[in-house]
């Protein structure tokens, strides 16, 4: 049977060709968070050699398996036993890590608790230098005063680095971290979606604010998971105390972008260890 529209344009069909189909995002990397607990049920003891030996190649997987970032925690709370952040181009990468987990074998002395599925990401409230620019005008510095084209030139030569970071972002060899899912309000009076561009923005740079008083002491990640996962986006925080965990969380949740617009999911906490360091915790070595 004949095309009905084969020789004439298809309402819609975009003017530039279409890049070739593929599962490596155009910007940033996959990203996955798994939590699991071990089933002691059917552990006697310890877990016998050969499973932790799996165990052990399955957190640090090598050569073409081993994804671009992977980092593992023991956790605390009933919740789940330990936890594993992996970030890759390719998500076959990523979900190959939590196969391996749950492999037969292994996978029979481990259940899973909770994953989020999301994908990193340049946020659009990260201000231009243009915008960067207007931000210290419309706190009163003056236009023309060496003090704002320094700081516009400083930022200038940071945004690269900071965009990398948010895209593929180093993991810091800091002892704790935690893990936590989030939407933004849409419930009549405080729907965030239904406010102007401009006003979001405001919102988020009071919140990017509160968040520069914890340089060096927190770093984090934030991927989203729109259209991936059931909640929005996944915020990770490193810190080199988990006291500074505390207080950031607790700042920020005053900035009216939490106060008033945000939904938080559950809380996990974890420290990082090796393979070895996990079964030690949880008396399984």
């Amino acid at each position: 049977m004949n095309n009905p529209n084969s020789g004439r344009p298809v309402a819609g069909r975009p003017s530039e060709p279409l890049p070739e189909p593929s599962v490596i995002p155009t910007n940033g990397w996959h990203c996955g968070h798994y939590f699991y607990r071990f089933r002691r049920d059917r552990i006697d003891g310890r877990l016998p050699q050969g499973l932790r030996e799996q165990f052990r190649q399955s957190l640090h997987p090598e050569g073409s398996a081993a994804p671009e970032r992977l980092a593992s925690y023991w956790t605390s709370g009933h919740r789940a036993d330990f936890c594993v952040m992996v970030m890759d181009p390719d998500p076959g990468k990523v979900d190959g890590v939590h196969q391996a987990i749950m492999a037969p074998g292994l996978g029979s002395v481990i259940e899973p608790e909770w994953s989020f599925v999301s994908m990193s990401e340049v946020s659009e409230y990260v201000p231009t230098i243009e915008r960067f620019r207007e931000r210290l005008l419309a706190g009163g510095a003056d236009p023309d005063s060496p003090e704002v084209k320094a700081k516009v030139a400083a930022y200038e030569r940071r945004l690269p680095m900071m965009n990398e970071q948010r895209l593929r972002p180093e993991i810091p060899d800091w002892p704790a971290a935690c893990f936590y899912p989030m939407n933004k309000s849409r419930v009549v009076g405080a729907n965030w979606f239904s406010e102007p561009f401009s006003r979001r923005n405001s919102m988020m740079a009071e919140h990017a604010q509160s968040g520069i008083a914890f340089a060096g002491k927190v770093s984090q990640v934030i991927t989203v998971g729109v259209g991936l996962d059931d909640w929005e986006w996944l915020v990770t925080l490193w810190a080199r105390n988990p006291e500074y965990l505390r207080e950031i969380v607790y700042k920020m949740r005053f900035d009216e972008a939490s106060a008033k617009y945000a939904e938080f999911g559950p809380f996990y906490v974890g420290y990082k260890g090796t393979s070895d360091d996990i079964l030690s915790h949880c008396r399984l070595d």
